[in-house]
């Protein structure tokens, strides 16, 4: 076979027939053999992505369950399997089959010897650098097998390649089966595993799981143990498919390995940034990350396959009318009905995942260079993790990034061979100064245009852009790009912004509205987080209405007033300071400093620096404050933090009940707000309560019709007795708990699942 480069295809034209496979001596077909390595590959990955979310749920009520704990497991995983591939690859490199067969059999069996995994006994001695404790527990705990388990998959095709199967020289849809079981695990720990079982049985399970992976390895390795003909050691079989890059037999040039990087960066970029954005400005489901992320995963089963059943060139002609539609979405600012805009954008990823590893999958190696591959595809997904959670929540006050990734989409398309002249670059000008302009236009107008018409115009337009640009992929990137970039200071340009910040806790605005009564709102995505009229700036509104439930439980504590010592978790617009009278001590538990920067300065909100009361706020996880703090004992324990649009789990268990509890004066009440759109947390109070024994009662209001910025509310009383709750217990608004029987959470077990509103 030459080694010189094969011509690359032009885009979209039916692809040269590849030059013959170089032949390699095949034992009798195995399917025992093919089973073997596919269903090793399969458990690996399905392991690999199981261990993510049990081991984050084990770390995060240590640490206060702070969103910044997700955040540096994963970038500790990322940086795990990036090592992983490294090890595959140097493993490679310096070793031949059998050493490495053995050294990998050796290291499974010293790993096993560390599970199952468990932080009991661990917790951190101080509070003022919790992330190099959590990534040193990570390190001696879920470390070793999570670094095992990346360097399998690797080193399972890399050792199929030199079994003297008939497909040896062609291992990578076994990659196809690690993603399968990558996207398969995403789905059942939230709805088989974590339901069913508390954490030690979750790790006993998986620690078995390792052990089933072991033997499977083992029956792997017995298979290229055996005596193999030479002539199939040959590393530098090139698959049948794949004769772009037949030349890697002999070196890869620096210039294919950042396009790997590229290819595998675009999609993982993408993935965060549109994960960030549908569950902030979109709808903040619980547990739709997970969607972005299967079909993610989807898209390398797809591309990786023996037979792909969606033909790349299908995908190339595909991506470009979806991402317009896409980013006509973003333009129109069309979020209310999330419904609709959720599979749209969903679709874009999908498509974008189809091209780059539809390239990637094109571009594959000679099998010598499999694991140099992995190695690069690992880096890119990578950096896509540190743009965005690193660099992003820093550089950008709002969700640029997810625009940016689609303008990356577009250059991530295969590029023509042809050079065109000036006069075809002046034609391809004015077809993308067009396409832009037609783009802004219906953008713009898109909510006064009759929706037919709107249908026909963006029809017409995908047509448009699909012929004129679809094959040049600078042009369709600074097509789309400029649209974005108008959409982006549209966005910066929005009337009555006051504030625009990004935080490690999320995305949050302050904007003045209204006419003739003028309003301060604070949003937190899409979520309303409080308000406050500047006509009447004392007057608690939103979820805080006097007359709904929170002021029917301050009245109930009336008694008290003057001398009561009220802890409220979480700040917002420190609405509930409305409440506070003077002689009083309010202290508020804030984990985000930015919301404490807000609720403070007076040109924002005057709720808290209005008070008459004595108050001050302790920045950090309230659960954890609250535990370390010894005085005061408190007449109120007022639970108001919410972490998207739901309450925080940890702060829900049985444990947490024990803190709030111990930290409650005698005659006290916990006030506990569960309004969400989708989760139904009144059975998740009611186990707590059912478990110790409390009084408590719910109530949801106001009844009637409603002013502006006035909002229903559902909020939980609780406390030790009856008799401490009998001025609440005697009005008809509050109702005993319905309980529909839910284990108690604690933490070490919760479901989601078990409580989202259907």
């Amino acid at each position: 076979m030459s080694t010189q480069p094969a011509p690359a295809s032009r885009p979209f034209s039916i692809m040269p027939p590849p030059p013959p496979p170089v032949p390699l001596p095949v034992r009798a077909r195995s399917f025992a053999l093919v089973g073997t390595f596919t269903a090793s590959v399969f458990l690996s990955a399905f392991l690999l992505f199981l261990v993510q979310p049990m081991f984050g749920k084990m770390v995060l009520p240590l640490l206060g369950g702070s969103p910044a704990v997700w955040n540096t497991c994963m970038l500790f995983f990322q940086a795990a399997l990036l090592g992983g591939y490294l090890y595959a690859h140097l493993s490679t490199q310096k070793l031949g089959v059998r050493a490495q067969v053995g050294l990998h059999v050796g290291l499974l069996a010293v790993t096993a010897l560390l599970l199952p995994i468990s932080v009991a006994g661990r917790s951190p001695e101080g509070s003022d650098a919790p992330i190099p404790w959590l990534l040193g527990t990570m390190l001696l705990t879920v470390g070793p097998p999570f670094f095992v388990l990346a360097g399998t998959g690797p080193l399972l095709q890399r050792w199929f390649a030199h079994s003297g199967h008939r497909n040896a020289a062609d291992p990578y849809p076994l990659y196809a089966a690690s993603n399968l079981g990558s996207m398969l695990s995403l789905f059942a720990y939230p709805a088989l595993m974590e339901p069913r079982m508390r954490l030690a049985g979750q790790s006993a399970a998986w620690a078995m799981g390792f052990g089933a992976l072991a033997l499977l390895i083992a029956g792997a390795a017995a298979w290229v143990w055996r005596p193999v003909p030479p002539s199939a050691e040959r590393a530098d079989a090139v698959p049948a498919d794949a004769p772009a890059l037949s030349h890697s037999r002999t070196s890869v040039p620096w210039r294919e390995r950042g396009i790997w990087t590229f290819l595998a960066f675009v999609p993982s970029a993408m993935l965060l940034a549109l994960t960030t954005y549908i569950t902030t400005d979109l709808s903040p489901v619980p547990l739709l990350w997970v969607l972005p992320l299967a079909l993610y995963l989807l898209t390398f089963t797809l591309a990786f396959a023996r037979r792909p059943p969606l033909p790349h060139e299908h995908m190339l002609w595909l991506q470009p009318p979806v991402l317009m539609v896409v980013v006509l979405l973003l333009l129109s600012g069309f979020v209310e009905e999330a419904v609709a805009a959720i599979p749209v954008h969903l679709a874009g990823l999908f498509v974008t995942g189809m091209v780059c590893h539809g390239e990637l999958a094109r571009r594959r190696p000679a099998v010598r260079h499999l694991t140099e591959f992995y190695l690069w595809i690992s880096v890119g997904g990578v950096l896509g993790g540190i743009f965005n959670v690193l660099v992003a929540p820093v550089v950008f006050n709002n969700v640029y990034e997810y625009a940016l990734s689609i303008g990356l989409a577009c250059l991530a398309r295969p590029w023509p061979q042809e050079r065109r002249g000036w006069r075809g670059q002046a034609m391809m000008a004015v077809r993308t100064v067009a396409v832009t302009a037609a783009l802004l236009y219906i953008g713009a107008n898109s909510k006064d245009m009759n929706p037919g018409l709107l249908m026909a115009s963006a029809a017409a337009l995908m047509l448009l852009l699909t012929l004129a640009l679809a094959r040049t992929p600078l042009w369709l990137a600074l097509c789309l790009g400029t649209v974005m970039m108008y959409s982006t200071v549209k966005a910066i340009r929005e009337p009555g912004v006051l504030l625009a910040e990004r935080s490690f806790y999320g995305r949050f605005k302050v904007v003045e509205f209204g006419i003739i009564e003028r309003f301060h709102v604070l949003r937190h995505g899409s979520t309303l987080h409080g308000a406050q009229s500047l006509r009447n700036p004392r007057d608690p509104i939103t979820y805080y209405l006097p007359h709904g439930p929170v002021g029917q439980i301050f009245a109930a504590t009336a008694p008290r007033a003057g001398r009561r010592k009220v802890a409220v978790v979480g700040l917002g617009t420190g609405t509930t300071a409305a409440y506070a009278r003077a002689g009083e001590e309010w202290t508020f538990y804030e984990i985000d400093p930015h919301v404490v920067r807000m609720a403070t300065d007076r040109r924002y909100f005057t709720y808290l620096p209005d008070s008459p009361a004595k108050t001050r706020i302790e920045l950090g996880d309230a659960r954890l404050s609250l535990a370390r703090a010894s005085e005061p004992k408190y007449d109120m324990i007022v639970l108001d933090a919410f972490s998207s649009d739901a309450i925080p789990v940890h702060l829900l268990t049985r444990e947490a009940m024990g803190t709030y509890l111990d930290r409650l004066a005698p005659g006290g009440v916990i006030a506990i707000h569960i309004s969400n759109r989708y989760l139904d947390l009144e059975p998740v109070v009611a186990a707590l309560v059912r478990e110790r024994g409390l009084a408590a009662r719910v109530s949801s209001g106001p009844d009637g019709k409603r002013k502006r910025y006035e909002s229903i509310a559902t909020w939980i009383t609780v406390a030790r007795t009856e008799e401490d709750l009998v001025i609440v217990a005697a009005d008809r608004r509050w109702k005993p708990l319905t309980d529909r029987r839910v284990p108690p959470w604690t933490d070490d077990y919760s479901s989601l699942l078990s409580v989202f509103e259907w």
